[in-house]
């Protein structure tokens, strides 16, 4: 995409020293700017690339001066930096955002809904009854089940597997290779030795403004449903097992493992490799430190818990510092026992 230094100006709500027509394509490093290129300048260290920078234009902040003539138009807004990151937030939106119609092939059943302004990507599949509602993005290879809901404006990246009866709201964002609403872990022991497989014919809800990391699999429910309640972020890799609730605006990190009917509560936060035992409920604003285990439910809401099996954070540490001195301790035992 193309837009002038005026339009860039405007939704940054700058003003351009120098060429407002001058058209920019891309986002540079300021060190490493080529025509058709902007970057910005907020470190005081890298000033000097500023005089030497091939790049169409650069964002300053108001109070930045000049000591030479610049070969490059400015953009000044309040601060350098945080107009940058709102410019960043502004491209990965339009690139996200900007795609409609259908790259063939393409397969939607006759049966499903599709708003206007969707995007569907090659080799995507839509089943029955599906409800794609408008400005829905479905990239390539995507396959939607049928029945599945689709809110406006979520984001199906390529690859993600979003099983039947699935419910997902508006503004997701559902990363490349998320499989949601597969079969939950059950299986019944039987007398013989063997396992009977217990059909799972619950569904997955994910509300509003949810993130759903790379590869992350969350179960559908055994009956009833798996939830995902409205602004939770899941991050890559992560397992949600069948019947799970993740409260609103919890936060979990890669490699997590949740086992089945467990509640987490809301605004909670969640560290890498943390594994959850099934049938718990963990309060809301917990913060549970990486590599921990739950076995047993958080009552007392704000905990900060860290350790295998998880504890409080302070006893842990407090335990570990005697623990890692017990190899000295025996010593100085042994050496007493001799004396005696």
């Amino acid at each position: 995409m193309e837009f002038t230094l005026g339009q860039v100006a405007q939704i940054l709500q700058g003003k351009v020293e120098g060429d407002e027509n001058a058209k920019v394509s891309r986002l540079d490093k300021i060190q490493e700017g080529k025509p058709g290129g902007i970057s910005f300048l907020a470190n005081e260290k890298y000033t000097s690339f500023i005089y030497d920078t091939e790049a169409t234009a650069v964002i300053v902040s108001e109070t930045f001066a000049t000591s030479k003539i610049l070969k490059t138009n400015l953009i000044r807004v309040k601060d350098a930096y945080s107009g940058f990151t709102q410019l960043l937030e502004a491209y990965s939106l339009m690139m996200k955002t900007g795609m409609e119609g259908v790259q063939e092939p393409a397969f939607a059943d006759p049966s499903a809904q599709l708003g206007s302004g969707t995007f569907r990507g090659a080799f995507s599949y839509i089943g029955k009854n599906a409800q794609i509602a408008d400005g829905v993005k479905i990239h390539q290879q995507v396959h939607i089940g049928d029945r599945v809901k689709i809110g406006k404006n979520t984001i199906i990246h390529p690859g993600a597997k979003i099983c039947a009866d699935t419910v997902i709201g508006a503004n997701c964002e559902i990363h490349p290779g998320a499989v949601i609403g597969g079969d939950g872990f059950g299986f019944a022991p039987q007398a013989d030795g063997t396992y009977k497989t217990i059909p799972q014919i619950g569904n997955v809800i994910i509300e509003d403004q949810v993130s759903i990391g790379t590869n992350t699999t969350i179960d559908c429910a055994t009956m009833g449903s798996t939830i995902i309640k409205k602004g939770a972020k899941i991050d890559n890799l992560v397992q949600i097992a069948h019947n799970v609730s993740i409260g609103e605006n919890t936060v979990i990190a890669s490699q997590t493992g949740i086992s089945g009917s467990t509640e987490i509560g809301k605004n909670c936060i969640i560290a890498g490799q943390v594994g959850i035992a099934g049938h718990l409920k963990i309060a809301d604003n917990t913060t549970i430190g990486a590599k921990s285990g739950i076995i047993k439910s958080v009552k007392e809401k704000g905990s900060t818990l860290f350790g295998y099996i998880a504890m409080d954070m302070k006893n842990f540490l407090k335990s570990y510092s005697i623990f890692k001195n017990l190899s000295s301790v025996e010593n100085r035992i042994k050496e007493l026992e001799k004396k005696k």
